[in-house]
């Protein structure tokens, strides 16, 4: 605007607009200011129930729709609602049909008839784990439990359940049927073939052990950058010894460590001391080369183990 020429009515009433709006909010800020003092001052019950009453609502200054969380739910498979029904119904008895686990294996599986034991019979199991599950059609599963008995004994039973199609509802459409247990297979063959030497990367792997299982150490300073692992806590054993390590890798059996980048996968066998006694274990490792030392890069368990520790 030029000097001497007068403001136009717009211009002017712009910024009384903008002052009148600020001491609105400021007017909001001491209401609020006094009104949480004035709650404090009546007593921490107050406080709460106006915490409690008051409802609060968060929004985006770019958006004046409020935001809704969505939340994902994973329907779980039909196996633990089986084992859960097995274990009860093999605890109920027809003549108890008003006890706890009489009227939850019923409303599990409404028209089951519960079992008779007789006077003096096996104790119910000890341990029920489900072992398989078979899908006979679309929302029709049959699930095999295993009930272990404290004799060791094991029997089998096929649970019949049903659910509905997003697999969020579950019953138990029959009685249970007593079946035998699933085959055993031959044990595959190991990926692991080659043997790995005493050197580098084996002192690496039985170094890092120590420290996850005993807490002598620290486990980061075997990682690759980047790799997170913590240790076992507390510490279960009191010394690790590591029996023997195998490769898929050639690269794993050479005595200096390879270029950098070079990884390996590697079986370690290991025997774990502590006061409950002795325990045969098995690691995975992926390991990769950097800076002449083997690093790890991940951890799993020996799955693929065809020999115990001797």
């Amino acid at each position: 605007m030029s000097p001497g020429k007068p403001a136009s009515r717009s211009e002017a009433v712009a910024p009384m607009a903008a002052g009148a709006r600020l001491e609105a909010m400021r007017r909001r800020v001491r209401v609020s200011r006094l009104a949480v003092w004035t709650v404090i001052a009546a007593g921490p019950i107050a406080l709460g129930i106006t915490l409690t009453s008051t409802p609060t609502t968060v929004e985006t200054a770019s958006s004046t729709k409020p935001t809704t969380a969505r939340v994902t739910t994973v329907a779980a498979g039909p196996a633990g609602y089986a084992q859960l029904f097995l274990h009860t119904w093999l605890r109920s008895s027809t003549k108890d049909e008003a006890s706890a686990q009489a009227r939850h294996a019923q409303s599990m599986a409404p028209g089951v008839d519960l079992p008779e034991p007789a006077t003096g019979a096996q104790p119910a199991p000890q341990v029920v784990t489900a072992v398989r599950t078979a899908q006979r059609a679309q929302g029709v599963w049959s699930v095999t439990v295993a009930a272990q008995y404290a004799d060791a004994s094991v029997r089998y039973y096929a649970v019949p359940v049903a659910t509905d199609r997003t697999g969020a509802s579950f019953t138990v459409t029959g009685a249970p049927g007593v079946v035998a247990g699933p085959a055993r297979r031959e044990m595959p063959a190991s990926p692991y073939r080659e043997s790995v030497p005493e050197g580098d990367l084996s002192s690496t792997v039985e170094q890092f052990l120590a420290a996850y299982l005993t807490g002598a150490g620290e486990v980061d300073r075997y990682l690759a950058p980047g790799v997170k692992l913590l240790p076992v806590t507390p510490a279960p054993y009191r010394a690790v010894t590591v029996q023997q390590i195998s490769a898929i890798e050639e690269t794993a059996t050479t005595v200096t460590v390879p270029a950098d980048g070079t990884k390996a996968r590697v079986l370690a066998q290991v025997e774990a001391r502590g006061k409950d006694g002795r325990w045969p274990l098995a690691y995975e490792f992926t390991l990769a080369a950097r800076s002449g030392r083997w690093e790890i890069s991940a951890l799993g368990t020996g799955a693929a183990a065809t020999e115990g520790v001797r």
